[in-house]
């Protein structure tokens, strides 16, 4: 018979009594064995048990010993017989099976006195995290070299002051001619459909309505794309110059842009006594919104070109109809025969110049037509200083110029000075500037620094320039005070010195003259040309002296290119030009120096203008005139001098990012890169290292990609780069973190920049470092190695009526990958952070708030780009949805990995010990 015995393992065994002693899960047969003792072969087949054959015993239910159970009858010569009831080895096996229930049955009350009460379990950091740690360390060391080349800049920030009234006083009284230098302004544009017309007009409106006399300037439009929307925007804005200058300078308007100065939300009656001012006004408003309504119809005009391609109004072709293959293309409109306003006064010259284009030939962007602009003004105008602007950026002070000239004809520093920058302010910006627009850091520190030290850098607009700095001559040199006595040394010291001066100069005086025989190009202050090419050409007699002017001009006709009225010109300090020159002599050669194989076997883009090699041009050049000896000024006049439109919406700001990032590292790659180009020239050291700055920022990208990558890392991992500091090393670093902290905060005392900007400032510079910095590292890269050129879009320079409509459009670019990744990887990492910390208990908080702290210093600094990529709160890009549903995919491919509610234990195993614990 089978009877269970599942809590009660009282019985009797051989006729004696057992205690009782709990034994779970035991069955006992009829004949006192316990099935679980019955050896493996016999536990599989209980025939005379069970009444038939070959069945395998289970466990049963638990059993109510109350219930009858029916007996059977045993049959001692089967049932003894087969499994040896009663034997030695029986009663051995039944000892042992009973001393080990109580060894077990004694642990057990004793609360587990064999298992540990506490076991130590170490954090994942250094030792099973190696290479993250390694990459970590890698990264702050290029971050504190970059941080340690960044500050050497600063330490000498300076302010200027200008005196006006001073310079009125000394070059332009009232009532004799003036004085001042002329000017020539450079305007350029490319493309009138992202370039609008009407935003080039306002800036060509507002410098012909500066506040300078008016023979003095002159402007030139750049058109690169040779449209013929620009040229006639250019006729009608010349038209309405004539009503709108004489209204400005009537009464001292400020801003002289039209657009801009009707847009403003103040009381325009302020400071205004004339009774007669707001009729007028609201005549010039009515006559600039029918100019505006000419320009919006020449603009929807040209959103359809004809098959046959446009044609002028005498009915001939337009010569630009073929970008890419058209002669060269001047027009003046204002100037000496018929530039006067309504009131009979003289305006300023306006000239629309268009090089020439022709296939095979390599015309250097925007560099190239800045050049083409340098050497039209040098034939027609020949003004000594040059000034450009972008065709977005007015005048929006009328007084800039003349605060330029403070320094440039300053008495004392002006000789030795090549260009005055300005610093760039924008309009229609939104009151957060999300995208850091502004750039106050970079404006209103670092150039107050480099100020200090030789001159800010060339930031490519709202420049003021010396053409002869332009021209490759170095700056001159500066002359040593003549040597002083005292009366109190002794006679025979003096002689001594006077004996020792006399025989060094002896020594180098030939040297010197040999020298300046060579250096033509090195030339002293006010020295003019003996001929110029004009007089020789006319077969004057030519001595010896005259011969060698000729090898010099030869020379430099090889340097400066085949034109002789411009060779001319380039000796001409003061500037002026060939007055027997007649002026369609001056148009000829004009369009000889812009045609398109000028530049071929010269020193243009080389040593000379615009330096070409890279897309930011802008910088090249700044760095050639330093090399050359010259310092540049950096000023910043209480009303701002200009200002421009700057890309609102996410894309447009990541690609302007993109091109300037690409010029630094084709820089980097170059003959001119910072880091050996230059010595031995007039470049100071710590001028350098801002040079140096400007070119290796984007190689910031890859460690600032892995230190935004590593967070979300350690938090999937469960591993921690930072290691147990001890008192002394947390005190290390809380000093350099003060000390980092002190500076930014001093920066911003001396600056007047404030902490929301500067916070601005840092999250653009993690967008743009993980997205434009990286992409231009890798264009760049590609284009030294490979020769794979990149080719850019112009920057949207309008927007649409609404105001900030632009800073919500959204535009899909390969750009916006990486930050994005970043994002979703980093909140992934939070989420499996939290849920492991929560199941796992209190002590996985502690570990887990380190790499939550870094994880959202990556969030934080990446929510522009998150509210940017967001756009409308009620519009949800598609970009969005798709990249949801990739999250989505991502969270469930890493659900095993990172099983969120299950507890993790990395220590030994507490098991309870079985029956074989010892």
């Amino acid at each position: 018979m089978l009877h269970a015995h599942m809590s009660y393992g009282r019985g009797d065994i051989n006729g004696v009594p057992q205690p009782f002693q709990p034994i779970p899960n035991v069955l006992l047969l009829t004949n006192g064995q316990m099935v679980d003792d019955i050896l493996p072969e016999q536990h599989a087949l209980v025939p005379s048990f069970m009444g038939g054959g070959g069945k395998r015993i289970h466990p049963l239910p638990y059993a109510d010993p109350n219930l009858p159970v029916q007996p059977r009858s045993m049959d001692p010569s089967k049932d003894l017989a087969a499994y040896g009831y009663g034997s030695v080895a029986w009663k051995e096996r039944m000892e042992s099976w009973k001393q080990k229930q109580e060894r077990l049955h004694q642990m057990r009350n004793d609360g587990g006195a064999r298992q540990p009460l506490s076991r130590k379990v170490p954090i994942p950091s250094m030792p099973d995290a190696f290479a993250l740690w390694l990459i970590s360390v890698i990264c702050e060391i290029w971050f504190a070299m970059s941080w340690i080349l960044d500050q050497f800049p600063k330490w000498l920030p300076i302010e200027r002051e200008t005196y006006l009234d001073r310079l009125t006083l000394r070059f332009d009284k009232e009532g004799q001619s003036s004085l001042l230098a002329p000017v020539d302004f450079f305007v350029s544009t490319v493309d009138p459909l992202k370039e609008p017309p009407l935003v080039t007009a306002n800036t060509v409106l507002s410098i012909l309505a500066v506040d300078y006399p008016v023979d003095k300037i002159s402007c030139y439009v750049s058109d690169d794309g040779a449209a013929m929307l620009t040229f006639e925007a250019l006729s009608e804005t010349s038209e309405f110059a004539k009503k709108w200058v004489p209204f400005c300078k009537k009464y001292s308007i400020e801003p002289r842009a039209p657009e801009w100065y009707f847009l403003q939300k103040i009381d325009y009656l302020k400071d205004k006594v004339a009774p007669n001012f707001v009729r007028e006004r609201r005549a010039m408003k009515r006559e600039y919104e029918e100019f505006k309504v000419r320009i919006n119809a020449l603009v929807a005009k040209a959103q359809k070109v004809p098959e046959e391609g446009w044609t002028m109004q005498d009915g001939t072709p337009w010569p630009g109809n073929n970008v890419r293959d058209h002669p060269g293309m001047i027009q003046v409109f204002l100037g000496q025969s018929g530039g006067h306003d309504i009131e009979g006064n003289e305006l300023p010259r306006l000239v629309y110049v268009s090089r020439e284009k022709r296939p095979g030939y390599n015309h250097h962007k925007k560099a190239g037509a800045m050049n083409a602009l340098v050497r039209v003004s040098a034939v027609l105008t020949n003004a000594p200083y040059l000034l450009n602007l972008d065709c977005d950026h007015y005048i929006n002070n009328s007084k800039a110029i003349k605060e330029a000239m403070c320094f440039m004809m300053d008495p004392l520093i002006g000789k030795k000075v090549c260009y005055v920058q300005f610093p760039q302010r924008f309009d229609g910006i939104d009151r957060h500037d999300r995208y850091a627009n502004r750039n106050v850091v970079f404006f209103d520190i670092n150039m107050k620094g480099l100020d200090g030290i030789q001159g800010p850098i060339y930031v490519g607009t709202g420049c003021v320039f010396r053409r002869q700095a332009l021209y490759g001559y170095d700056a001159p040199k500066t002359k040593k005070p003549p040597s002083r006595t005292c009366n109190c040394w002794p006679k025979w010291c003096i002689c001594c010195c006077c004996f020792g001066d006399r025989k060094s100069k002896k020594k180098t005086m030939k040297p010197k003259a040999e020298k300046k025989k060579r250096s033509f190009f090195k030339r002293a202050e006010n020295q003019s040309p003996a001929y110029t090419l004009g007089e020789i050409e006319e077969g004057a007699p030519v001595a010896e002296n005259e011969k060698a002017g000729i090898v010099n001009q030869e020379k430099l006709e090889k340097k400066f290119g085949q034109s002789s009225v411009f060779v001319a010109s380039t000796l001409l300090e003061n500037g002026g030009t060939l007055k027997s020159a007649s002026p369609a002599s001056l148009l000829k050669e004009a369009i000889h120096v812009i045609s398109c194989g000028y530049e071929d076997k010269t020193d243009w883009g080389k040593e000379i203008g615009w330096i070409y090699g890279s897309v930011t041009e802008d910088i090249l050049t700044g760095f050639k005139m330093h090399c050359h000896g010259w310092r540049s000024i950096y000023c910043i006049p209480i009303r701002a001098a200009f200002k421009g439109s700057a890309p609102l919406n996410l894309s447009d700001r990541l690609n302007q990012v993109l091109r300037w990032a690409l010029g630094s590292v084709e820089i980097f790659f170059s003959n001119h890169c910072p880091l050996w180009y230059g010595y031995g020239g007039g470049l100071k050291c710590l001028e350098r290292f801002s040079y140096i700055n400007s070119i290796v920022y984007p190689f910031t990208s890859i460690p600032l990609l892995a230190y935004c990558t590593l967070p979300a890392i350690c938090l999937l991992t469960g591993k921690f780069i930072t290691p147990e500091l001890t008192n002394v090393a947390s005190l290390w670093f809380m000093a350099l973190f003060i000390c980092i902290f002190a500076t930014g905060i001093l920066e911003m005392r001396w600056s007047g920049v404030g902490i929301d900007d500067w916070w601005r400032n840092e999250q653009f510079w993690v967008i743009g470092g993980v997205s434009s910095h990286l992409f231009a590292l890798f264009q760049g890269l590609l284009k030294v190695i490979a020769g794979i050129d990149t080719s850019f879009t112009v920057t949207s320079k309008g927007g649409d009526d609404e105001e900030f409509s632009e800073l919500y459009t959204f535009k899909w670019t390969t750009l916006l990958i990486p930050p994005t990744s970043l994002l979703l990887l980093n909140f992934i990492g939070v989420v499996a952070g939290v849920s492991n910390a929560i199941n796992n208990g209190y002590e996985s908080w502690g570990p887990l708030f380190g790499k939550l702290f870094f994880a959202f210093w990556v969030i934080v600094h990446l929510y522009p780009f998150l509210k940017g990529l967001v756009g409308r709160q009620n519009r949800t890009p598609t970009i969005v949805i798709v990249w949801s549903i990739l999250l989505a995919s991502i969270f469930s491919l890493l659900w095993v990995r990172v099983d969120p509610f299950l507890a993790k234990n990395d220590g030994p195993l507490l098991e309870e010990c079985g029956l074989d614990c010892n």
